[in-house]
């Protein structure tokens, strides 16, 4: 079956292509994916799957692939949301909708799960196991599509999760892998100074929240270079300070927004602690009025070591042409809501190379000038394809 598989999936190498090419030309924002839905839903119109649409806070899809005999039951996911950004690629198959774009790839990766979906449809009565296909909503948007599926209950019977990005880190042909703590975890955090307004003139009348939230941005700083064990990694941006008015008035308050990074959750503590320790003590050094907004985002990624062993020694065993390398990548700072998953069920999350062809430097995800060397989108399906085979034959 894995070479019949592996087959199908090179002859239809230029379907995925096509599928990208028609995604990335009508891309959806996160939680409006509405028109994508609709066409993956329609994909698997008339094939002998189960298929499960609006699974979650948003369009999830779950398509439920069985086997003709009995044996584990594992998940494959691929997101299918875009981007707010106007493109700038110079690609023949530009998005048709306006300051809205496939920046990240996912255009690709429901493009090649889509296939690889159908392939293993076709060979199921020769297929130990079950399949669930995760195509995802809303991967960029906090609270994110993930972590609304995984509380839908309808994964609880998944015994491994594995899913695959696009990075242009490497050149197509090229797998990634990396073990432990893989992605960091992120924190939204909106804070807002009130004190009291008054005249330039008489600053002992008023009480400069410009000056409280100065000292803020700061202090907050010191939590990474001094709370932190070096050893971890963790990073606060301080994204906006919205504190303009008149050049002679003294400002009654102000507005701070930002977010904050963190590589593991022994780190994520550490950095939620001090901050609110900061932001409480400066209510009794300035007399000012706090309103805090912290809401954490997506928790650091961890891939399964054993999963993760298991893909990459997997996929070193397999003598395939797409595959020029597969190699440990370094531990990298994005977030993803594949975490969410990976919180619940054992699994990996594991990276194809796909920088452009003659490219030395290429735009990195959710540049307006990101492209992809589509021939990892072959690379991606076969990968994924393999490791599902030997994960439930092996």
């Amino acid at each position: 079956m894995r070479d019949e598989l592996m087959k199908l999936l090179e002859d239809r190498e230029d379907e995925m292509i096509e599928l990208r090419r028609y995604l990335h030309e009508h891309p959806e924002l996160s939680f409006e994916e509405e028109k994508t839905a609709e066409y993956i839903a329609d994909f698997y119109s008339g094939k002998d799957v189960e298929v499960e649409t609006d699974i979650g806070n948003g369009h999830g899809i779950i398509v439920t692939i069985k086997g003709a005999s009995g044996g584990k039951t594992i998940g494959l996911r691929a997101d299918f949301d875009a981007l707010p950004i106007k493109e700038e690629a110079d690609v023949p198959f530009k998005s048709q909708s306006e300051g809205v774009m496939h920046a990240c790839g996912h255009d690709a990766h429901t493009a090649y799960l889509l296939i690889l979906a159908d392939c293993l449809i076709q060979l199921k009565d020769q297929l130990k196991g079950t399949i669930k296909i995760i195509h995802q909503h809303a991967e960029e948007q906090p609270p994110g599509g993930a972590k609304s599926i995984v509380d839908s209950g309808k994964l609880d019977d998944l015994e491994a999760i594995f899913g695959i990005h696009i990075l242009p880190m490497a050149p197509a042909g090229t797998v990634g892998y990396h073990s432990g703590y893989s992605f960091n975890g992120r924190t939204y955090f909106k804070l807002k100074i009130k004190g009291i307004g008054g005249h330039g003139s008489s600053p002992h009348k008023a009480n400069d929240a410009i000056v409280a939230g100065a000292h803020f941005v700061t202090a907050v700083q010191t939590v990474v270079s001094r709370r932190v064990d070096p050893m971890h990694s963790g990073v606060i941006t301080i994204g906006s300070f919205d504190g303009k008015g008149s050049f002679n008035v003294i400002k009654d308050s102000i507005e701070l927004e930002g977010d904050i990074r963190y590589s593991d959750d022994e780190t994520q503590k550490v950095i939620d602690d001090e901050f609110h320790r900061i932001v409480e003590g400066l209510e009794g050094l300035f007399g000012v009025t706090c309103e805090l907004t912290y809401t954490p985002d997506y928790p650091p990624l961890y891939n399964n070591p054993e999963l993760t062993a298991f893909v990459a020694d997997t996929l070193n065993s397999i003598q395939d042409k797409e595959f020029n390398e597969v190699k440990e990548f370094p531990k990298l700072a994005p977030s993803d809501d594949f975490a969410y998953y990976l919180e619940k069920i054992p699994g990996s999350y594991f990276y194809i190379g796909c920088t452009p062809k003659g490219v030395n430097e290429p735009y990195f995800n959710h540049h307006p000038k990101f492209d992809i060397d589509e021939d990892a989108i072959l690379v991606a399906a076969k990968s994924v394809g393999h490791v599902a085979w030997s994960y439930l034959n092996e």
